[in-house]
């Protein structure tokens, strides 16, 4: 079961008639564990991981991706690039209705571009270099570049870019606007109730604009705080999926051993999540490369992935997660090498100074995995002090770089320059985010390379750039990668076709239903 999980997918014995199509049943209730509970559910103010995985079945896109990344239709039934690489045409469906019966128009999309500029800092990035957003006719919008932007098509997912209702925000305070509290969408399931602590209920859209779906009658997002009461909650049958995360990593092989369960580590190609330790660059015995190098050869990742993560995840080999464009397995690694580690040491001039560790304070896994670090390190001679803290804590101590070493984890959004260079480049070193280049580094040619392989157009122009860029980045060791995370969703194997697009259970529900 465990290899099994490792490859990627378990699946039960009930699962072996699937290879066999079955026709969808429409009708029934689905629920789900959401956890931690969200903030808040309007997707153009919170971007947070809950937020997208209930949000992204209320709101949309104008692309949807599949697991190799490539775009499939959402808002947007086709599209086209022109041959300048600055010109991006999109051909809108005709019959998209806001959840409030309003027709889906270009001129939502338009003025969606506007407010996610003012309030989505990954979307403000992301729309750097389009000069214009015009109609030609209400079903038609035509992107404008400022110079070529080799991944633009891969900037309107749901969670990235959702479109936003005009005609419920032009002319209003977009944070305090009341239908944050209720958010209206064009997708699958519209807002129906939240009773905090306890649930979210999602019902299905009638009028949506993909016909014959969604299937489900209602979502039912529970809210559990306890990790083993999520668990119990499975195998009671209070719930039929647990996301990505849901559960503890040394509770996931039983539940997807059980009668009747399901799990698979699909759904999570878009997000590409990887781990590193931020290797503070400025100061003390992180501001010398040779301290960060033995910090790497320190590491058993293998351990981390065997034991910490019961398996689930594999080694990270450098800054770009194997998932993302232009990864490349030539680029050197870090092996545990404890030896290489303590001549790095010596030839750092590391004096014996305390450092301070840093752990993620999300729930037991992470704190096991940063007492075997401790110990990692403390093996080749680093004296290391763990520092608890909680997630308010935690943001803020990165945010001020108020750490030595400290763990993370982060999306990658398929392409390095939608979520890499944002790590290494050196106009993302600013105070107040625990997302940006947190560890201070800078290098001219990395910030160069960047900025070329992100308006170099075609494979052809981007890999060669891109190879180089790793290769200095695994020399200069800036961070310390650790691990390519995964996050297996359990399910009853009656629940089919939840995972069916490169963001899983994010905007899954459109396509899921139970057999029943």
């Amino acid at each position: 079961m465990l290899k099994t999980l490792m490859a990627g997918t378990v699946l039960s014995l009930a699962l072996a008639g699937a290879a066999f199509a079955q026709t969808p049943k429409p009708g029934g209730t689905a629920n789900a564990v959401i956890q931690p509970e969200p903030p808040g559910l309007m997707l153009a103010m919170v971007q947070n991981g809950p937020t997208q995985m209930v949000a992204g079945n209320i709101y949309e896109g104008l692309l949807r991706y599949d697991s190799a990344l490539k775009p499939l239709p959402g808002l947007a039934e086709s599209w086209s690039m022109g041959d300048d690489g600055k010109t991006y045409t999109f051909k809108l469906v005709k019959n998209a209705t806001w959840h409030d019966g309003k027709p889906f128009t270009a001129d939502d999309v338009i003025f969606s571009v506007e407010l996610l500029r003012q309030t989505h800092a990954r979307a403000r990035g992301n729309l750097a270099r389009v000069a214009s957003v015009t109609a030609p006719d209400p079903y038609t919008v035509v992107f404008t570049l400022s110079e070529p932007f080799g991944p633009f098509l891969g900037i309107f997912e749901v969670g990235s870019l959702p479109m936003i209702p005009k005609h419920i925000y032009a002319g209003t305070d977009y944070k305090t606007n009341p239908a944050n509290n209720t958010p209206i969408g064009t997708g699958p399931y519209t807002f129906k109730e939240w009773k905090k602590g306890s649930y979210i209920r999602l019902v299905k859209n009638p009028n949506y604009h993909v016909a014959g779906k969604p299937y489900l009658d209602e979502i039912y997002w529970h809210v559990i705080p306890d990790a083993a009461a999520r668990a119990v909650a499975f195998e009671t049958g209070k719930v039929d999926i647990l996301p990505g995360g849901s559960v503890e990593n040394f509770d996931v092989q039983r539940l997807s051993a059980l009668k009747g369960a399901c799990s698979t580590t699909k759904g999570w190609e878009f997000f590409s999540p990887m781990s590193w330790l931020w290797l503070n660059n400025r100061k003390g015995p992180m501001a010398n490369k040779a301290f960060r190098q033995a910090v790497s050869y320190a590491l058993d990742r293998d351990f981390a992935r065997d034991v910490v993560w019961n398996g689930l995840g594999k080694p990270a080999t450098g800054p770009f997660a194997s998932t993302v464009r232009y990864h490349d397995p030539k680029a050197a690694k870090y092996s545990y090498d404890p030896a290489k580690a303590k001549a790095l040491l010596k030839e750092s001039g590391y004096k014996g100074e305390t450092v301070r560790l840093l752990p993620l304070p999300y729930g037991e896994t992470w704190q096991r995995w940063a007492e075997a670090v401790k110990q990692n390190l403390e093996d080749v001679g680093i004296k290391v002090e763990l520092v608890a803290t909680d997630v308010a804590g935690w943001n803020q101590k990165t945010s001020d770089w108020d750490y030595d070493i400290a763990f993370t984890y982060l999306y990658q959004y398929g392409d390095p320059a939608l979520g890499v260079g944002r790590n290494y480049v050196t106009s993302q070193i600013a105070k107040g985010s625990p997302f940006n280049n947190v560890e201070g580094y800078s290098n001219p040619s990395v910030d160069e390379a960047f900025a070329k392989g992100a308006v170099a157009v075609g494979d052809d122009q981007r890999r060669p750039i891109y190879d180089a860029v790793q290769k200095t980045l695994v020399e200069d060791a800036p961070n310390a990668w650790l691990l390519e995370l995964q996050f297996p969703t359990i399910t009853r194997c009656k629940v089919h076709d939840l995972v069916t697009t490169g963001i899983g259970v994010n905007d899954g529900f459109r396509d899921a239903w139970i057999d029943r």
